[in-house]
């Protein structure tokens, strides 16, 4: 039997890439179902490759007993588009189909700090404006205070 594709998502993250595997299905049916691999095999080799400018890196084969699953490639240049295949393989069955290139760009520092100073600047905003509203109330602009008998006061 032919191992693949697995299912590979590929999302950016400041100076590195997390990619989702999901396990491919195996040819083996249990009550009309096709079973995980990993209910066959317990235990799953991935290898995933990466391709930038560079060129393509094998990174070291890892292993797996989970049916999807992340991993973090971390220590990448910022703003450069990277690509990854992956391959799953176990020890009795080195026969495999790499997963279809899936590419994206890493994030950078700098763009998440912005993103914080953006939140950061819009609830202080946020907080003035309720500060002033919650002043002129106060004041008596907004809502005019019933006047109280003088024997309640």
């Amino acid at each position: 039997a032919i191992l693949g594709p697995p299912e590979v998502n590929v999302t950016s993250c400041p100076n590195c890439i997390n990619v989702t595997i999901k396990l491919p299905t195996s040819h083996f049916r249990e009550q009309g179902k096709l079973l995980p691999l990993i209910d066959i095999y317990k235990v799953m080799d991935y290898e995933i490759t990466l391709k930038s400018l560079d060129g393509e890196h094998k990174r070291p084969r890892q292993k797996t007993t989970e049916e999807v699953f992340s991993t973090v490639i971390e220590e990448l240049y910022p703003g450069r588009n990277y690509c990854v295949s992956v391959v799953v393989s176990s020890s009795l069955n080195r026969n495999f189909i790499p997963s279809p290139w899936k590419c994206v760009t890493a994030d950078s520092e700098t763009q998440q700090g912005y993103l914080e100073v953006a939140v950061a600047g819009a609830v202080c905003v946020s907080l003035v404006i309720a500060a002033v509203l919650k002043c002129v109330h106060a004041a008596g602009c907004i809502l005019q205070k019933i006047s109280l008998p003088q024997t309640l006061v």
